[in-house]
């Protein structure tokens, strides 16, 4: 009993820095274009993180726990090892400033650790597809919207006098923040709620049927908005101007996009990377400026970040999952 209070310890220790880590997806574009301090927006994009569960259903949490790898073959060090390899590499990233998926870090942990218990056959290949093929239509989505909706409210404002139409879009923008952050906190926490449930479910804890118990929703949600709360400053840099300078007229097509991204994804129970989803839309409105004023090399080095993340993650999960067996964890 100590050890399952102590990986969900872990399991929301790592929520708590998947909204450190995340929390520049939903406050860069308000950052960035001033409407908002960096402090008033962690708490704004706080409070709209852990509301979420209020909104959405737990399609996500479901597929974390029973569509990557085979509920059957759940034990402590298959969690302990997918938990540790999603923090390292966590820490790893936001140390770097690299604005890595906290989510797929999560997953590609989760992988490494069930291959090294019982081989390839415990991956569950429809939901992981299903993920995989997320990594590449989230940002092209966030970054299709984000282009069509710049086009839209351009011809739309084509004779209005700038001055106006950039106090209109600065209002615009804390619902446009609200609902990205809204979106993050009901795709990102259900991932923990996931992982932890499924440890519930190993241990008999949930009566046969997997479910997700009210008060792993709530930590949680909490944990996550905690973690927003502390901020991630260096990954705010890098996605709120680095890639491109963003006014609150372009700020608010990249959060739309960026939020009908992830309430489709949510919906469908697809665990998208809220990191992928916010920097395809920001890059979409810089390249609908024009291409040069996307800073590629920035984009190309998150690019790289996102390939490597599974793999990385999985191998340091493969490690901790040896070594929690070397420590008597089975």
């Amino acid at each position: 009993m100590t050890l399952i209070v102590i990986l969900i310890a872990v399991a929301l220790i790592f929520d708590f820095l998947n909204g450190l880590h995340d929390a520049a997806n939903s406050i860069a574009t308000i950052v960035s274009t001033r409407v908002l301090s960096p402090r008033y927006a962690v708490g704004w994009a706080a409070f709209f993180n852990f509301i979420a569960f209020a909104v959405f259903g737990l399609h996500v949490a479901n597929t974390i726990g029973t569509g990557i790898v085979a509920p059957a073959i759940i034990s402590d060090q298959v969690i302990f090892g997918a938990l540790m390899g999603a923090i390292i590499w966590n820490i790893i990233t936001w140390m770097a400033g690299i604005p890595s998926s906290s989510s797929h870090a999560l997953i590609g942990g989760l992988v490494g650790a069930g291959v090294c218990k019982a081989g390839w056959s415990a991956v569950v290949w429809h939901g992981l597809g299903k993920t995989v093929i997320a990594i590449v239509l989230s940002p092209f989505t966030g970054f299709v919207l984000a282009l069509a909706l710049v086009l839209f409210f351009s011809w739309t404002f084509l004779k209005a006098a700038p001055i106006k139409v950039d106090k209109l879009f600065r209002h615009i923008q804390f619902l446009s923040a609200s609902a990205y952050s809204l979106g993050h906190g009901g795709n990102d926490a259900q991932k923990t709620m996931g992982i932890i449930a499924a440890l519930l479910f190993a241990h008999g804890f949930e009566g046969g049927d997997f479910h997700v118990p009210l008060w792993v929703v709530l930590a949680c949600q909490a944990a996550m908005a905690l973690g927003t709360l502390a901020g991630g400053w260096r990954i705010v840099r890098t996605m709120g101007s680095r890639i491109t300078h963003l006014t609150p007229f372009q700020g608010v097509c990249a959060e739309t996009a960026g939020s009908i991204t992830l309430f489709m994804a949510t919906y469908m129970g697809i665990p998208v990377s809220t990191t992928h989803t916010i920097t395809g839309a920001i890059v979409g409105v810089g390249a609908a400026r024009r291409v040069n004023a996307v800073r590629w090399n920035v984009a190309k080095d998150i690019v790289v970040a996102w390939i490597i993340t599974m793999p990385a993650a999985g191998l340091i999960a493969a490690v901790f999952y040896f070594l929690a067996g070397a420590f008597g964890i089975s």
